[in-house]
């Protein structure tokens, strides 16, 4: 009896072992055993493995995430929006006119409806009167002191806690594995950079984005570069290729999205012959987070829904494939 007692308790101990190896060699903990995320192990073994008929030497592994809905959250307003929409209330006193010109009116008053009515281009001014007039090191140091308090309307949690678990251990895996991580956005390049660092490890040289006018200039006998209130590049949708070509300078193989302003990246990363993933962040988790894809103004997926099956794109089910969406708090 006693020997039978101690050989149950071995294989007890035997499967505990393995229980923790496992957990302690899977790349992706975060993600269920599934599809999605059997394609980008598989992508990434086969890609890097030297005698492979796909291998990629190191220097010419690049992979490009898209930020907004990709990395972290994009709901209910882009993040970038949200701190614009908190400039313009504090820069109003410097602004009495903006009590009777849209679309600041509509900001201070709190009319939604107004807002929405003045669309992209009302976004545009909005953005450039908040991000401009100032240096881009002080415009960083605004955006970092913002993002220490500014928390999410819904989870309340402060921005930075609401990336995505499951895609910083993609980050994570593929840098172990030779690549050289890009965040390719629509969002503004100097906003991204003011935290890309700290809360994936991409570092200022390797994020590309939509930009304004810089302008060098000498103030009080010292070299300066400030930032206008007009728009150099944006690097959304056909524009995200050419913002790849101009600050990377090499097709990625591989692409991260999550709507269709991420469809041009990742039609010219996969359909470049060789070995290529393209991935699209589909959100079904209204739950956890949110669902939402072709009737969103926010985060729109549409054309680059349909276009994942004729390319072959793995769709990652958040609902399905993640077992849990943000970092569990600290």
């Amino acid at each position: 009896m006693r020997t039978r007692l101690s050989w149950l308790a071995t294989l007890a101990l035997l499967a505990t072992w393995i229980s923790v190896a496992v957990a302690q060699t899977d790349p992706l903990p975060s993600w269920n055993d599934g599809p999605a995320k059997q394609a980008i192990v598989a992508f990434v073994t086969d890609v890097t493995r030297e005698g492979s008929p796909d291998f990629v030497p190191p220097s010419e592994r690049v992979a490009t995430f898209d930020n907004d809905g990709t990395l972290w959250i994009e709901q209910p307003i882009y993040v970038q929006f949200a701190y614009a929409l908190e400039r313009v209330r504090a820069l109003a006193p410097q602004h009495p006119e903006w009590k009777e010109t849209q679309p600041f009116k509509a900001v201070l008053e709190g009319d939604m409806s107004a807002l929405a009515a003045a669309g992209e281009k009302g976004a545009v001014e909005i953005v450039a009167a908040t991000h401009a007039g100032m240096p881009p090191d002080e415009f960083k140091q605004q955006v970092k002191e913002w993002l220490a308090t500014a928390k999410h309307p819904r989870f309340e949690r402060r921005y930075e806690e609401l990336v995505y678990q499951p895609m910083l251990e993609v980050l994570t895996y593929m840098r172990a594995n030779g690549f050289k991580t890009f965040i390719v956005s629509g969002g503004g390049i100097e906003f991204i950079r003011a935290f890309a660092e700290k809360s994936y490890g991409i570092p200022p040289d390797q994020i590309v984005g939509s930009s304004i006018v810089t302008k060098f200039e000498r103030r009080d006998g010292r070299p300066t570069l400030f930032r206008l209130p007009e728009v150099n590049f944006v690097d959304d949708g056909p524009g995200k290729p050419v913002g790849i070509n101009q600050h990377i300078g090499l097709r990625p193989i591989a692409a991260f999205g999550n709507s269709d302003g991420d469809l041009q990246m990742l039609q010219w990363t996969t359909e470049a012959g060789g070995r290529r993933l393209g991935v699209v962040v589909h959100h079904t988790d209204a739950e956890r987070e949110y669902a939402y894809d072709r009737n969103s103004k926010v985060g729109h997926l549409d054309k680059a829904l349909d276009a994942a099956s004729v390319d072959r794109w793995t769709v990652v089910d958040m609902k399905r494939d993640w077992k849990t969406i943000f970092p569990v708090r600290q």
